[in-house]
């Protein structure tokens, strides 16, 4: 089985050693060079972390462990530490995209059956009779009777493949590192500061660095940003404090966020990573996401040998997308979950439909002892109503709504 794979990031080098692996025969098609930076989240939930783990990158590539995630909204806190499961990491895992890029890469080109390259733009796909046959390459087609585009959220192959939706500029991101002040040291948490129009997410990382990344919305940005970035990381107490002498170490890049695709496959290709179209990053689990669909996605592959990928790819999507909802819930719901008046609340993560820990939040206690769930409001307190919801949240429902129409 020949199979292409464009862009050489996360979900691209982990699918092509994956392949490889699976005696697969794999190009993987890089467009820059390494060491090459990127602005989003650099925290590895633990089933990421897990997941490189399997690819030989033990504790997240060397990242700095963190017990789970704050939200911090004035004085409020809301906690949510990862559980434990027996065999299962139990903490994430905050390192430098510069570093683990090239980490899984490097991996990736060491393992047989996989040829990668670097400095190769992929102009686009090569189709035949309505489908995709290979990529175009340093004007050469590159023949594959599949491709795999993982070359990101502004993914050109998905816009040559009509794939892509367009989105309004709603939202953006934009992230820096700063080097802590002697003396200070972050704790190991990931914390999201809740801000009108906009959040912070700060992540430790090794060499007593932490990433700052800001999600806002478009609206509520003008230019130049920097001054902007700067004004806003100074107002929740907690964090000027944590940044107080800190150095930057890196530009300040910007994104747009929010892109999404009209379809996650066509004829002889498939979408992988954020190519496939994501949320927001609030939750810290694209990484996450990028490595267990790729392990999905090699597993389909090497399941159907010899067969046109027309049969089964369907079947891959429903199961992506069973898996990625429960990551969804919490990243439509956290801003919109409701907070009493000076309370400390203990967020609680709803095991995945295929049994792994901390997909995502499932519901949110309060320390006054009853239950919010962050997307739909609802939950009277009583067991039997938290019985219902965790049911519900691992069949899929984010919403009561959904949950109880008629069959």
């Amino acid at each position: 089985m020949r199979v292409a794979v464009v862009g050489g990031g996360i979900a691209g080098a982990s699918l092509a050693i994956a392949l490889g692996r699976r005696g697969c025969s794999v190009e993987l098609f890089e467009a820059q060079t390494f060491p090459r930076d990127k602005p989003c989240g650099e925290g590895i939930m633990p089933a990421g972390v897990a997941a490189l783990q399997r690819l030989g990158l033990p504790d997240g590539g060397g990242g700095v462990p963190f017990r789970g995630v704050r939200y911090h909204h004035g004085s409020r806190v809301a906690v949510g530490r990862f559980p434990s499961a027996p065999g299962e990491e139990s903490c994430g895992r905050g390192q430098r995209r510069l570093v683990l890029d090239r980490q899984v890469f490097d991996i990736a080109a060491a393992t047989p059956g996989v040829c990668a390259h670097t400095a190769a733009m992929v102009a686009g796909p090569e189709v035949e009779n309505g489908r995709v046959a290979g990529v175009q390459v340093h004007g050469e087609v590159r023949r594959a009777p599949l491709v795999v585009a993982a070359d990101g959220a502004h993914s050109r192959f998905r816009h040559r493949l009509h794939l892509n939706v367009p989105v309004p500029r709603s939202r953006i991101g934009a992230r820096r590192h700063y080097r802590l002040a002697a003396g200070r040291t972050a704790e190991p948490w990931v914390d999201i500061f809740l801000g009108r129009g906009h959040e912070f997410y700060v992540t430790p990382l090794p060499a007593g660095e932490v990433l700052v990344a800001l999600l806002a919305e478009a609206g509520a940005v003008s230019q130049p940003l920097e001054p902007i970035f700067d004004r806003w990381r100074a107002a929740p107490p907690r964090l000027r404090q944590l940044l107080e002498g800190a150095e930057p170490v890196s530009d300040l890049l910007a994104t747009p966020l929010a892109a999404r695709a009209r379809a996650g496959y066509a004829p002889g290709a498939v979408l992988l990573g954020d190519a496939a179209g994501f949320l927001d990053p609030i939750t810290g689990g694209g990484i996450a996401q990028a490595l267990i669909t790729s392990e999905r996605l090699a597993a389909f592959i090497d399941a159907h040998r010899g067969r046109n990928s027309d049969t089964w790819v369907p079947a891959f999507e429903r199961e992506r997308q069973a898996l990625l909802r429960d990551y969804q819930l919490l990243t439509r719901g956290v801003t919109g979950t409701s907070f009493e008046p000076g309370s400390t609340i203990t967020v609680s993560y709803c095991p995945m439909k295929d049994g792994r820990p901390a997909g995502g939040i499932g519901w949110v206690k309060l320390a006054n002892g009853t239950f919010l769930n962050p997307s739909d409001g609802g939950g009277d307190g009583s067991d039997k109503a938290v019985e219902r919801w965790k049911g519900w949240l691992a069949a899929g429902y984010t919403s009561s709504t959904d949950a109880q129409k008629p069959k």
